[in-house]
């Protein structure tokens, strides 16, 4: 399948291939290994986490407001 057929289906079609691609991308972790730019941040976040316990808020709560902010 090449590009310009991708481009001739519905948006649903597109965006139903898109998330199977994404999906298959995401369940193989192996594929694109961390930076170690990436491992220090994470490390660090851990560690502030760690430290002060802060959990953060649920996911409902920020979502309602980005959604006030939009």
């Amino acid at each position: 399948m090449n590009i310009t057929t991708l481009r001739d289906l519905p948006v649903e079609q597109r965006l139903h291939l898109v998330e199977e691609l994404w999906d298959s991308i995401a369940s193989d972790q192996q594929a694109l290994p961390l930076t170690d730019d990436q491992r220090t941040e994470l490390d660090r976040r851990l560690d502030a986490y760690e430290l002060d316990g802060n959990a953060g808020r649920c996911a409902e709560v920020a979502l309602a407001d980005i959604r006030k902010r939009l």
